[in-house]
């Protein structure tokens, strides 16, 4: 596989640097991306990079991914307007290892082939560098000149809310380029990756290599991703979307690949999936003649769900969503933990009912009537109930007056009620 090929066919490629795909075609190559470990979770906005190390695997290539220890305790200031939180290195060690058991799912570090992933901190080379060391031996072969002309640092310094910037962001571009160097000289690292922000540290990298070694080192970076309306890619209502379960569960991970628009699903599919380029272009076409069906977002869904989560988690997400668009049974409802129950019926209407009377036994129509004004009169909930059209749990209901107990609970103090197909509310009790 020509690993260049393949990111370009699925328009993954911005910039790439002369000679890269030559050197890419001649042996197999160490390469390297940079991830901010600021978190102890990378989020979808990191996966690109991280698809970027699979293919370069598939390839046949050596993906090394370098946590950013040192960096993370400056902060890049590549398209940012503010400087960021310092963060200590017994947090710094947490985030690394949680972020390698996450890239652990699309590379392979355990092979005993030549190109197994690498996972290396630049704190652990960086620790030990004294400052006079680091101004001697980096500082003087790149020109406060050459780093000013950057645009992550024009842009920065020319910015209308900008309040300048420290030394020490000024500094990370060299800390990067000698990131590149240090790999390049240990790992034989020959090529860096990442996104299009990213272009200034890289090429400052190649430079750096160049003039300390006076060898050849090379850059590729993909665009960053937008979505189809110019928004930034990867953000919700309620802020980043997390591969971390605990922080973005499966099921609203499931939901946010599912619900992305047609246009950025074809375009999705081919940067977050490895999916061949013929099955990509038979979903294409099958979303071309039958956009209703969106087989485009189910398959985008199923594969990013199933390689960041399981197989099992994605099949209780589909589940989960069937409940509220499907033909989801009881047996389904009671199966969801309650933090995907309360997400799968986050913004319908809510009632508070009391749990002693529910105990005791009350008629459907006073439940759905006086106790929860899910209808606005007995008679309107009697005549819709008779036409078969009130559902409790997803069970519809035998009579109007049937009489509803604790047995109906979910989860111990929940009940689902629905009215006609669509209209959802979620009854409490306490």
């Amino acid at each position: 596989m020509n690993f260049v090929e393949e990111l370009r066919w699925r328009g993954m490629i911005q910039e790439i640097m002369p000679g890269t795909e030559e050197q890419l075609q001649k042996e197999l190559t160490s390469g390297y991306v940079g991830i901010d470990p600021t978190a102890d979770s990378l989020h979808i906005g990191h996966l690109v990079s991280v698809m970027i190390l699979k293919h370069f695997q598939r390839a046949g290539h050596r993906p090394i991914a370098l946590v950013g220890g040192a960096t993370g305790m400056i902060g890049d200031p590549s398209m940012k307007s503010a400087e960021r939180n310092l963060l200590d290195e017994a947090t710094l060690r947490h985030n690394q290892e949680s972020i390698k058991k996450q890239l652990a799912k699309f590379l392979d570090f355990e092979s005993d082939k030549p190109n197994a992933a690498v996972l290396v901190n630049n704190y652990d080379w960086m620790k030990d560098f004294s400052f006079l060391s680091f101004i001697r031996d980096v500082g003087k072969h790149i020109t406060v000149n050459y780093m000013m002309a950057k645009e992550s640092v024009k842009k920065r310094l020319s910015g209308e809310a900008s309040e300048g910037m420290s030394f020490t962001e000024f500094s990370y571009q060299l800390m990067q380029a000698y990131d590149y160097l240090h790999l390049y000289e240990s790992m034989g690292v020959r090529i860096q990756m990442g996104g299009s922000d990213q272009w200034g540290n890289i090429t400052t990298g190649t430079e750096l290599i160049r003039r300390r070694t006076g060898g050849e080192a090379f850059a590729l970076v993909c665009p960053l991703i937008k979505k189809a309306d110019g928004t930034k890619f990867g953000k919700t209502e309620s802020g980043n979307v997390w591969l971390e379960r605990k922080y973005t569960s499966p099921y609203k991970f499931y939901q946010f690949w599912l619900n992305v628009s047609d246009e950025d699903a074809e375009k999705y599919i081919k940067i977050f999936t490895a999916l061949s380029r013929e099955e990509i272009e038979a979903l294409v076409a099958e979303q071309k003649a039958a956009p209703h069906m969106r087989p485009l977002q189910k398959r985008l869904a199923k594969e990013v769900t199933v390689m960041v989560h399981s197989e099992e988690d994605y099949e209780q997400a589909v589940e989960a969503s069937n409940i509220l668009f499907g033909n989801a049974t009881a047996d389904a409802l009671k199966k969801l933990d309650e933090e995907t129950f309360l997400q799968v019926f986050e913004g319908v209407p809510t009632f508070e009912i009391s749990k002693d009377e529910l105990s005791a036994g009350i008629k459907a129509v006073d439940l759905l009537t006086e106790k929860a004004a899910v209808f606005p009169s007995k008679g309107e909930m009697r005549k819709t109930a008779q036409a078969g059209g009130v559902m409790l749990n997803k069970e519809k209901l035998a009579s109007f007056d049937q009489e509803i107990n604790s047995d109906y609970l979910v989860a111990g103090k929940y009940i689902i009620a629905q009215k006609g197909k669509k209209n959802y509310f979620l009854l409490i009790a306490k």
